[in-house]
């Protein structure tokens, strides 16, 4: 069983390459979260848009279609969603496959530069200062940056922008910008999930990711000795031109780190 925890400003979409590559050895499951993707939108104010809430509607998911034993796969914001599962459960996680999914101060480039003032000053100017990263430029940047020229499907960036303009989603995803600070803020308790629980642990970077730059991959290391850790010739999306490679590196990693009655062909 893999549970497949996407990004921002993405949905389960992105795995769209990916699940055909490991479906016939796991099951696998990739939800949207809150907000995102193909969900329901609840208002703000009658949900508050936080990544404690994002982690416990996915935890409620999860619960409710009977997972409980599963390896996780995050990326971006699915990196402090799934890692506060982990804290709840461990005994749950049986691998992490972590691709661009941060955990480590030393992951953060220099472009987090506004979305840090706006933590420290949450002013409504530097609210405002952070949207440029919500605009169609953005998110196409996301995809086409340090990747392979040419070998972008536009499918990705524009079905994020789709989404990006339903009705209500830009102060959804501001409101989120400000909780980031409280997954920075979890970072001891995320690597001290990593020292005590040893999880089997795969982190497998797009080396040319603007935000999430590969020091992030690397510090896995440290609080996991046994990490495995892939720097590949890819940027933030790194699924979108490398998926197969990814993949590779998925099954043989599992093969040898799940359980004998989790692998092969036991699509638990």
């Amino acid at each position: 069983m893999i549970l497949l925890l996407h990004g921002f400003p993405t949905a389960s979409h992105m795995f769209r390459d990916l699940i055909p590559e490991m479906s016939d050895r796991f099951r696998v499951i990739a939800p949207d979260l809150p907000g995102f993707g193909l969900t329901k939108v609840p208002p703000r104010g009658s949900f508050e848009y936080s990544f404690d809430n994002l982690a416990e509607v996915i935890a409620g998911f999860v619960d409710a279609i009977g997972l409980t034993r599963y390896a996780l796969y995050v990326f971006d914001y699915g990196a402090p969603t799934g890692l506060r599962l982990a804290l709840r459960h461990p005994e749950r996680v049986t691998a992490i496959i972590t691709q661009n999914g941060n955990a480590y101060l030393e992951g953060l480039s220099k472009e987090w530069g506004p979305w840090q003032t706006y933590w420290r000053e949450p002013t409504a100017e530097h609210r405002e200062a952070t949207r440029a990263s919500l605009s169609d430029e953005a998110i196409r940047f996301q995809y086409e940056h340090g990747a392979p020229p040419d070998l972008v499907s536009p499918d990705g960036h524009m079905l994020d922008t789709f989404y990006m303009h339903r009705p209500g989603a830009y102060d959804i995803q501001l409101d989120l910008i400000l909780s980031y600070r409280t997954n920075v803020a979890l970072y001891p308790e995320f690597q001290a999930y990593f020292r005590k629980h040893r999880p089997p642990t795969l982190a497998v970077w797009g080396k040319n990711d603007p935000f999430f730059i590969p020091a992030g991959a690397r510090a896995y290391g440290r609080d996991n000795p046994d990490a495995e850790i892939h720097l590949i010739d890819a940027g933030h999306f790194a699924l979108e031109t490398h998926h197969r490679e990814i993949a590779g590196l998925m099954r043989d990693f599992l093969d040898r780190k799940l359980p004998a009655d989790l692998k092969h062909g036991n699509r638990r």
